[in-house]
């Protein structure tokens, strides 16, 4: 006899079929192949009781704090660990219950809903302005569009359109001087139909530019500002186009000048579920969350963000991280811009690891490279 220890990060399903398994047991085998711990914060007491006891009954647990039982404190804090097939049963279970458990087992099922395998998609950045913190970025006129052909070519889904810089300090621009500066390339992306080819986000907050976008077949709209704007959800659900809604603390001015949180999972939690909740009572339908990388972050936050980033799954939606040539790389380990190609990858592959299925890159070929490689590692 031999024994093998195999890598949690294995594609279960994978090995359950060459192992001759037949497909119902390995529909129940993969999903209790994974432990899923989830923290829950300031439950009714007598939710978490009832919690314990149902998670123990199907071979999960809970862990508590002492004197839960006896309901020494009203709310408690606790941990859920459990295995994805247990997390499925727990929700239908919860559902008929009170104290709040109907609305967590909502949220599992948002979870395991957003957590099926999906495809990562790379969005391409082209900035119309002469100040994005990424020399490389910038692009006008013609020289535009052939590196949208050029991003395309590399391997983008998603080309990411901007005309103002979002950087740290960065002066505020007119909606006519932003329009004027990616005019002529919106119009060159109507007029040869390179909608057709990949599709198209703009990336603002300006009404006037995102409708010309819209106009000219773009299908995203991508706001910093979390579409605190109603002019451009309104926009969104006329046109019909999906929203990438960000988290930023304060504004591109003044968010790196002491950003504090209560605890940034949670605050930016609170901030995106409200504004779906928004987004969807104007009528959009495809919303995406992003949890704003270096947007009024300082390093601890941002790296909490990624490490925990499937706690935003339980809002169901997809997940888009753009954390390309960011100064938290330097942060880390003192780099120039020009030189954060690698730590990029890191971060955004563990992103996707952690439930991301859209990176927003400055280096396409690379990330298109990275994640083949990724993926093949994933399947073996």
């Amino acid at each position: 006899m031999e024994i093998k220890k195999l890598s949690n990060e294995i594609d279960v399903k994978k090995y359950l079929v060459d192992l001759g398994v037949d497909s119902g047991g390995i529909k129940i085998l993969s999903s209790k192949a994974k432990t899923e711990i989830f923290y829950i914060k300031d439950l009714a007491v007598g939710g978490a009781n009832i919690l314990k006891q149902d998670a123990l009954s199907i071979g999960a647990d809970l862990a508590v704090p002492r004197g839960t039982v006896i309901a020494k404190t009203p709310h408690v804090d606790c941990i859920l660990i459990a295995t994805t097939k247990q997390i499925e049963t727990l929700a239908k279970k919860e559902l008929a219950q009170p104290f709040g458990l109907k609305e967590l087992a909502l949220q599992l099922q948002n979870y395991l809903k957003t957590r099926q395998a999906h495809d990562v998609e790379i969005m391409g950045i082209v900035n119309a302005n002469d100040d994005s913190f990424f020399s490389g970025s910038r692009f006008f006129g013609e020289a535009a569009v052939k590196r949208i052909e050029k991003l395309i070519e590399d391997g983008a889904d998603i080309i990411d359109i901007g005309g103002v810089s979002s950087r740290p300090n960065a002066p505020e621009v007119s909606p006519e001087e932003e329009l004027q500066r990616v005019q002529p390339i919106l119009d060159a992306i109507g007029k040869n139909k390179l909608y057709e080819k990949a599709k198209f986000s703009i990336d603002s907050y300006t009404p006037s530019v995102v409708q010309y976008s819209l106009d000219n077949g773009f299908k995203i709209v991508n706001d910093i500002t979390g579409f605190e704007n109603d002019v451009l959800c309104k926009l969104s659900a006329e046109y019909d186009a999906s929203a990438v809604v960000m988290h930023m603390q304060g504004t591109p001015q003044t968010m790196q000048a002491n950003p504090q949180y209560s605890d940034v999972i949670l605050d930016v939690y609170k901030y995106l579920e409200k504004q779906t909740q928004k987004l969807e009572d104007f009528g959009v339908k495809d919303i995406i969350l992003d949890v704003g990388i270096g947007f009024g972050k300082s390093l601890d936050d941002n790296l909490q963000l990624l490490k925990h980033l499937e706690h935003f799954s339980l809002l169901g939606k997809e997940l888009l991280i753009g954390a390309s040539r960011k100064s938290m790389i330097d942060k880390i380990t003192p780099s120039a811009i020009e030189d954060r190609i690698a730590g990029t990858l890191v971060l955004h592959l563990e992103a996707i690891r952690n439930g991301a299925s859209i990176i927003r890159a400055h280096d396409v070929y690379e990330h298109k490279q990275a994640l083949e490689v990724f993926k093949k590692i994933q399947k073996v």
